[in-house]
């Protein structure tokens, strides 16, 4: 049933967050199995921008925002809104004036598997948004949906206070309770590619450093 609002979530550390968001959205993606990655079609408005926070969810109806205004309401300092329609839908359900009063609130950013218009001002105020579409074509006032339930969204479940991770690379998210795990597993993953790049740079080819060169004549790879 809609209507449902829960005002009091559990959150990760926003300084937890901190750290685990330097690794970026590739890295964490791989370090923790590669899992939790919103589908490639969730882009970011313009390049360059980056969020990382606790996810308030939002259901909503196809062609109806009025539960992003709801949702407002029980954000904190470092909330990512996670915003899906419950049927497809690419009307433009935010732009400059909803991305200004979630500003206002601490608010780091805007994942929604919809449209979004104003892009023009919500660059200038640099504030950042992962989009399904981009559309001028408005939306109503009229139906209910549900703030901080369980959500799927590209192809990926997300639970109120899990950490959502964003970049140009696309939006992750981490479950709460598994934030520090997936960071010592990005810091790991990180330094291992660190020590590789300082091979590469010097020339060395990747199919000698990774071994490769036995499995593609086992393959059936021919050099003539």
């Amino acid at each position: 049933m809609s209507g449902t609002v829960v005002r009091n979530i559990e959150r990760a550390s926003l300084e937890d967050i901190a750290v685990l968001a330097e690794f970026g959205v590739a890295t964490i993606h791989e370090a923790q199995g590669r899992s939790g990655l919103l589908g490639s079609w969730m882009r970011p408005i313009y390049a360059g921008a980056q969020a990382a926070g606790n996810a308030v969810t939002v259901s909503v109806p196809p062609g109806d925002n009025w539960m992003i205004h709801v949702a407002v309401e029980v954000c904190r300092e470092g909330d990512v809104l996670v915003v899906a329609p419950t049927s497809p839908c690419d009307n433009g359900y935010f732009g400059e004036l909803l991305a200004s009063s979630l500003k206002a609130h601490g608010v780091h950013g805007l994942i929604i598997e919809a449209g979004c218009r104003d892009v023009k001002s919500l660059t200038e105020m640099r504030f950042p948004v992962w989009s399904r579409a981009v559309s001028a074509e408005g939306t109503v006032k009229e139906t209910l949906g549900d703030v901080n339930l369980p959500l799927v969204i590209a192809g990926q479940l997300v639970h109120p206070g899990d950490a959502i991770v964003a970049d140009d690379d696309g939006v992750v998210v981490v479950r709460r309770a598994e934030v520090r795990d997936i960071t010592a597993k990005s810091r790991a993953r990180e330094d291992k590619e660190a020590a590789s790049r300082k091979r590469l740079v010097t020339g060395e080819l990747g199919v000698d450093m990774y071994g490769m060169r036995q499995k593609l004549k086992d393959k059936g790879l021919r050099y003539i």
